[in-house]
């Protein structure tokens, strides 16, 4: 047997043995002796260790001491490894650790084969992310998955995890999913549930469970908890069970879709058959309630969308006990309070080559609602076009629509109306030496079926003639100024003023609004004789190549020209924007509005922002109004420790109202501990004239949305009960 021997003095320097050159050397003398055809040569694995050792016999290579191979994107590590040249098997021993994109094994010895790789490991340890764990056997069956048998599961680093999943057998596919069987959880060494199987989703941070269980005045003792389920290819949804001590019961379901042949929505049932603790001896106190939500959105072409969204609510306790009782209020505060009365429509869009087309129709499904029914709305809008090779642009816009205005039930009569109107506008953009002006002429008729005294007035179109101008222009000039004088970073100074002045004018009407039936902005159009001015400034600078705008400052007002009823022409409001940009972690907006007919200001609202490091924010707003309110708030965010997070919000009121008394309006606090593999987080928030709450949050840092949250509110005020 011929055997190579390379060896160093030193252990601490590795020595790479040319093993495919030697077997390249071999083959190619028994290649020149019989003249077969070579097949392509395989990429080399490369062995580094203190000792290396290839027997030209089996073809084999033994390595101890400090030994790493690396091939195709896996690296072992070991102190002692034997590998086939041949069939790629390979024997690890001693700390051994294979690692690839996907996943790290640890262990006492690695069976692995490098070109299908797969292999086994006893008692071995695996990182896949975000999860650590070990078994008693790790097999890797395919490059990107692997079994474990009596194991454990945690997304822990610590030795000894804070909680884990200890399962008889576990399948996984790194960054995919993973699937245990026979689970017991634990909470340091104190089981506390079990479960037969489990399956985790690895693609999402989105948790299948959620619980938050609290008390509140209302409500009593409450758990309220969904579990999040998967149907199919971009098909989601979840369960809800939700108990309430004084109301009883609710569950319902959401599913989320999307695909690419239907369009994208979700669909939400809420239901409950409420039996309210609160109401008195002998009165009504079973209701039932419920909600069914449905949007969806289909790209039908890249031209045509079509949008629809459903919103129907029955609720026999508002029925029974009066509008106080209100069930999107009671049950989803956060939709209610973006919206307290949902649309219900359908919406085709469709854009031609220049132009677009709009058919909407809008139902009041629930009828405690007062809404405008529009059955249909249909848009045509033309932008600016340019006629053929003429200087002259054309624009239209035109639009028929069939209202009913329906007021809550039990209402008076209805009000119907059906109108068609139509703008025709034509300009001409040029330039008179340095100023662009854009001049232009419009016409608008619109025709109802019948005025406010019941008469059909169908061919009599109200007519509207409109003209006016828009000019503009700009001047700059650039500074050579650079410096970093107290940190601004100024890289030259390019100063930029734009003057502008749009003009408009529209004949009075050839009806009079107050013939008209008012429904919208449409039918309330009057005469006008106004010119708008406008003068920005910025100061513009260069910060590490980008162009930034560290100040603009805008100053407009409209000109009325004699006014019909008043007494000649004027200025009306002045308002003032103003943006800063000192730093990039520094930034001030502001706005406001000055009344030269009174003298004062009528309304001022600023807001600075500061970053003063990662996770270390300040911001301070206030909004002021001329005899109204004067509220300022404050907001920061701050990292105190590695461990430790501290957040502060308040809203505080300087000025007494009729309905709102001075003082603090909100305010919310809140400190969070890192627990390694947990955040914690105390909330407390307070509002004037509803009530306190107090949140004990803890989140799970691998899975974000996967938190348990405990939740106490008091002196949350009844109907009635509050004087301001």
């Amino acid at each position: 047997m011929n055997l190579l021997n390379a060896q160093f003095l030193k252990k601490s320097l590795f020595f790479t043995v040319p093993v495919v050159f030697l077997v390249c050397a071999v083959s190619g003398f028994a290649a020149g002796q019989e003249s077969v055809p070579q097949k392509p040569i395989d990429e080399p694995i490369i062995v580094n260790g203190d000792i290396v050792e290839y027997s030209t016999d089996n073809r084999e290579v033994t390595a101890t001491g400090n030994v790493e191979v690396i091939y195709k994107g896996t690296r072992l590590s070991c102190k002692k490894l034997t590998v086939n040249m041949q069939t790629k098997d390979a024997v690890a021993e001693g700390n051994a650790r294979i690692e690839d994109k996907q996943s790290v094994f640890e262990g006492e010895k690695i069976v692995y084969n490098f070109d299908k790789k797969v292999g086994s490991i006893i008692n071995g340890e695996f990182r896949a992310e975000p999860y650590y764990g070990k078994a008693e056997k790790l097999e890797k069956v395919a490059e990107n998955q692997f079994i474990g048998t009596n194991g454990h599961a945690t997304t822990c680093s610590f030795d000894h995890p804070h909680y884990g999943i200890k399962c008889k057998t576990l399948d996984v596919i790194p960054k995919d999913r993973m699937r245990t069987k026979n689970d017991t959880f634990y909470f340091g060494k104190v089981p506390v549930a079990y479960l037969p199987v489990m399956n985790r989703d690895l693609k999402t941070k989105k948790s299948r469970y959620q619980f938050t269980p609290g008390y509140s005045k209302r409500w009593g003792g409450y758990l309220l908890s969904n579990y999040r389920y998967d149907l199919g290819p971009g098909v989601t949804g979840r369960l809800y069970a939700d108990y309430r001590q004084k109301w009883g019961m609710a569950e319902g379901f959401g599913v989320n879709y999307k695909t690419p042949s239907v369009g994208k929505g979700d669909l939400k049932f809420y239901y409950t058959q409420e039996r309210d603790k609160n109401q008195p001896e002998g009165t009504f106190d079973k209701f039932e309630r419920y909600l069914i939500r449905w949007r969806h959105q289909w790209d039908i072409d890249d031209r045509t969308t079509l949008t629809n969204e459903y919103y129907k609510i029955t609720d026999s306790k508002r029925a029974l006990l009066g509008s106080d009782h209100n069930f999107l209020k009671d049950y989803f505060q956060q939709e209610y309070d973006k919206d307290s009365q949902p649309l219900s429509y359908s919406l085709l869009h469709h854009n031609f080559n220049y132009s677009s087309f709009d058919f909407l129709v809008q139902k009041r499904i629930n009828n405690w609602y007062t809404q405008l029914e529009k059955l249909p709305e249909i848009d045509y809008s033309l932008p600016s076009t340019q006629m053929g090779e003429s200087p002259f642009y054309f624009q239209n816009n035109s639009q028929y629509v069939d209202y009913t205005y329906k007021y809550a039930a039990p209402s008076p009569e209805d009000l119907n109306m059906q109108r068609v109107d139509t703008t025709n506008r034509i300009s001409v953009p040029t330039r008179v030496a340095f100023i662009g002006i854009t001049p232009f002429v419009a016409s608008r008729q619109t025709f109802y079926d019948e005025n406010v005294y019941d008469e059909s007035v169908w061919g009599r179109p109200r007519t509207v003639f409109y003209t006016g101008a828009d000019l503009s222009t700009k001047f700059y000039r650039t500074f050579e100024a650079q410096t970093n004088f107290m940190g601004l970073d100024i890289n030259r100074l390019r100063h930029v003023i734009t003057p502008t002045i749009n003009y408009a004018y529209n004949h009075a009407p050839t009806v009079p609004s107050n013939k008209l039936m008012q429904f919208d902005s449409v039918d309330s159009i009057s005469s006008s004789n106004v010119a708008t001015l406008e003068l920005s400034n910025k100061l513009q600078t260069k910060r590490q190549g980008q162009s930034v705008d560290i100040a603009d400052f805008r100053v407009s007002s409209p000109y009325s020209f004699k006014p019909k009823g008043g007494t000649g022409s004027s200025f009306g409001d002045y308002l003032f924007k103003l943006e800063l940009l000192p730093y990039s972690w520094m930034r001030f907006a502001g706005d406001a509005t000055y009344s030269h007919r009174y003298d004062y200001f009528t309304g001022v609202n600023y807001d600075w922002n500061f970053t003063i490091q990662p996770e270390r924010t300040i911001g301070i707003g206030q909004r002021v109004q001329h005899k109204g309110g004067n509220e300022l708030t404050f907001n920061t965010g701050w990292r105190l420790t590695p461990k430790w997070k501290a957040s502060l919000y308040e809203r505080y009121q300087f000025t007494k109202l009729d309905t709102v008394k001075h003082g603090f309006r909100e305010q919310e606090y809140s400190l969070t501990r890192d627990l390694h593999c947990w955040d914690m987080s105390v909330m407390y928030n307070v509002k004037k004239d509803i009530g306190n709450e107090i949140w004990l949050i803890f989140r799970l840092k691998a899975f974000p949305e996967m938190e348990v949250n405990l939740n106490q509110s008091y002196n949350a005020p009844k109907a009635g009960s509050q004087t301001p």
